[in-house]
């Protein structure tokens, strides 16, 4: 052994980086999670726990009450939990994450002390001490000194409350929720177990004609010492429950059921606790009935305690997250690459129970599925990187997601547009269920009845009687555009073209040379919408005359504009992801194309929080000479909004749209024309990634990218299994039946 040697300054650098490094290497990749990423900023995620692609999620309810920061109405909100508010309600058990409209965020438990109250403005709190990570959240609720804790499986919310000596009480509201859908029923089975449903499907201010039920039970692991049900103005006391112990089982004597009916209602348990104790609620899911919403909490969670449930909840997160493994990141680097990766693993999410069962589109008929059935398919924002992500990591997931469309397509007629809970909501503008399908298609995942898709998509492209997929598709065939007699014309029409164009690959694959041809053509029709002297696209009205007076920058932050849907002329200006080439001849050429796209940042018309021009800071590879600006404006663009805090997320994360553009910006690929098996290539920000590649869709069992730098400059070189491509861009077969995409910066 060797005493006192002198420590230099430089040994223990060397000494802090190793342990920083085994530090970092040794945590899991589920350890990472921050959920509290994105829940200020009008991110619209939730701090609480999720099972991937789960049914049920519970997230604190924080939106309702005039004592937060942010004052307004929950009504109008689009989710449950800003991160600035302080004043609690509940812990809603349904939840949908970074979503721009209102929904769920129903059936509200809260636990209270003292006397029962059933105002919500009343029996509301402050909080502190919140912990957020993967399948788990936990809250002290101060005015109660209560700890609150919560996990999840697939389809049950598991609670835990920590009471204080004294009489504890906890009440589940059925009247508070983020709409305000009227309906709901509420019944005590026993002082152990609630059943009920609640009314819920104004979705984006759809019509109340449009809602339909979500079906709960809800177990109590300790029975009530009294319990009741409320509607407002009125309160009903079930008895006071007797009990004995025989053969070490509890039975009731007196067994009073009380059920309730209406719209603000609810029901309460209260015990008399002579110390300090904890209580455990699990509360079952059910799009179908309450029989399964037992059966889910019955199946999923039975005598399971909390941890149990929540150690199998993160063992699920962390292998799904394990299937990209990144190193030589700092731990926010990784913290906002693991927790981007979680976000887009929420939806779309599970919509049939343990038994198979869900409700089919239009809600006439119970259905049943051997495999899984997926809802929440907000497919204007996720087609552009969302799904394509998944197909590349979630091949299999991807599969059952596009059987789940096709069921759709059997059950309503159309394939989805903006899907929720077997509610066609048709949200937004395009046809982009055609495209998720071809570029999973043309990617190798083809297990599923690929003619049947086609011909869905045929269908919704060339079907001008009633289409609600594609509103005024008869005016766009005839006239290649359509006039300002529609909504958002010139996005409609770019939208109708990347649509066409996906199917045209589809019909070329298959060998239907003439719809090959004929989609291809209308694929470009854009081209009339593009005003040259402008130099960007504009309306034009049915006559085909310029539409006046036009103003390039209105739209913008989600105003209304008479040629754009969510956006402006400058946003949309490069939103023609199929046909780049085409586009740069139209603009005179490459310097003109470039000059353009530059102005878009220099004038600070770029909108990085939102999805027309989301692929816009990757277009500079496609000038020969300039990829280094994709490279620089990528990770200013990373750096200045993806960050480690509640506002790290630019803005609504799209049902983990956004979230996506960063993973795959951190992996230094994106997918820049969806439907095409490409993808454009910049810096990646981690020295090695390693994805891993499912054997039942792909050759190889991972690909790495691995970049090797020396001082963070421009990309010199890039190599596939070590042979130099000559290119910023690579096939997806080229790619995922590589070994090593080495990316080499000078």
């Amino acid at each position: 052994m060797i005493f006192n040697r002198r420590i230099t300054p430089q040994t223990a650098c060397f000494f802090y980086m190793l342990f920083f490094s085994i530090s970092i290497f040794a945590q899991e990749p589920a350890d990472f999670v921050n959920p509290f990423i994105g829940t200020s900023n009008y991110g619209a995620t939730f701090p609480g726990p999720i099972a991937p692609r789960g049914m049920a999620s519970i997230s604190p309810f924080n939106v309702a009450g005039h004592q937060n920061k942010l004052e307004k109405d929950s009504q109008w909100l689009s989710n449950p939990y800003v991160n600035e508010n302080t004043f609690l309600t509940g812990f809603s058990q349904v939840n949908i994450s970074g979503v721009g409209c209102p929904e769920l965020g129903v059936l509200l438990l809260m636990p209270t002390t003292g006397k029962v109250e059933t105002n919500h403005l009343k029996y509301g709190s402050t909080y502190s001490n919140e912990v957020a990570k993967a399948a788990y959240y936990s809250v002290n609720i101060d005015k109660y000194k209560i700890k609150a804790e919560f996990t999840a499986s697939k389809r049950v919310g598991v609670s835990k409350f920590t009471f204080p000596k004294g009489q504890s009480n906890i009440l589940l509201n059925l009247g508070l929720g983020l709409t305000n859908e009227e309906g709901a029923m509420v019944k005590v089975v026993s002082p152990t177990e609630i059943e009920g449903m609640r009314s819920v499907g104004s979705f984006c201010y759809n019509s109340p004609e449009d809602a339909y039920p979500v079906y709960f039970v809800a177990k109590f692991s300790k029975p009530a010492d009294k319990f009741g049900v409320w509607k407002k103005p009125k309160k009903y006391e079930g008895v006071e429950a007797q009990w004995m112990t025989y053969n070490d089982k509890t039975r009731m004597m007196d067994n009073t059921i009380k059920t309730v009916i209406g719209d603000s209602i609810g029901t309460y348990f209260t015990y008399k606790f002579n110390k300090e104790e904890v209580v455990e609620v699990k509360i079952g899911v059910s799009y179908v009935s309450i029989a399964n919403a037992r059966e889910n909490l019955e199946t999923e969670t039975g005598n399971k305690s909390f941890e149990t449930v929540y150690k199998e909840t993160y063992n699920e997160w962390n292998e799904e997250l394990s299937k990209i493994l990144v190193e030589g990141g700092s731990k926010d680097d990784n913290t906002i690459f693991y927790t981007a990766l979680y976000h887009t693993l929420i939806h779309p999410n599970i919509l049939n129970d343990v038994n198979g069962e869900y409700p089919v589109i239009k809600r006439t008929k119970i259905a049943k599925t051997d495999g899984t059935r997926y809802t929440t398919f907000s497919l204007w924002d996720t087609y552009r990187n969302m799904h394509p992500l998944t197909s590349l990591v979630y091949p299999k997931q991807q599969s059952d997601m596009i059987k789940s469309m096709l069921e759709m397509y059997d059950e309503n007629g159309w394939l989805p547009k903006w899907e929720l809970n077997s509610t066609e909501t048709f949200t937004m503008v395009g046809d982009p269920a055609s495209i998720v399908i071809v570029d999973a298609c043309l990617k190798g995942i083809q297990d599923f009845d690929i003619y049947k898709a086609y011909f869905a998509m045929l269908k919704g492209a060339d079907d001008t009687e009633n289409n609600p997929l594609r509103p005024g598709l008869k005016e766009y065939i005839d006239k290649g555009y359509l006039s300002t007699n529609y909504r958002g014309p010139v996005s409609t029409t770019q939208e109708y073209n990347t649509s066409d164009y996906a199917i045209s690959l589809l019909a070329k694959a298959l060998g239907k040379k003439d719809d090959y041809k004929r989609f291809t053509k209308r694929s470009l029709s854009y081209q009339k919408l593009y005003d040259k002297d402008l130099k960007l696209f504009r309306p034009r009205l049915a006559n085909g005359k310029w539409y006046e007076p036009f103003d390039p920058a209105s739209g913008a932050n989600f105003e209304e504009n008479v040629g754009f849907i969510e956006g402006n002329a400058w946003q949309y200006n490069f939103m023609v992801p199929h046909d780049m080439k085409g586009l740069i001849k139209l603009m005179g050429g490459e310097k003109a194309f470039s000059d353009q796209l530059q102005k878009v940042f220099d004038t600070k018309q770029f909108d990085m929080a939102n999805e027309p021009d989301i692929s816009n800071p990757y277009l500079f590879n496609y000038v020969k000479g300039e990829e280094w600006k994709s490279q620089e404006m990528v990770k200013k663009l990373v750096a200045e909004y993806f960050q480690n805090k509640p506002n790290g997320l630019p803005g609504n994360d799209d049902t983990g749209t956004m979230s996506a553009w960063l993973v795959y910006s951190m992996m230094g690929i994106y997918p820049i024309s969806p439907g095409d098996p490409i993808y454009t290539i910049t810096a990646p920000m981690f020295h090695r990634i390693t994805i891993k590649l499912d054997p039942r869709y792909y050759k190889k069992e991972s690909i790495v990218i691995e970049r090797q730098i020396n001082n963070d400059g421009k990309i010199n070189s890039i190599e596939i299994n070590g042979k130099t491509l000559n290119s910023f861009f690579i096939s997806h077969d080229e790619f995922v039946n590589g070994k090593l995409l080495k990316v080499i910066q000078n």
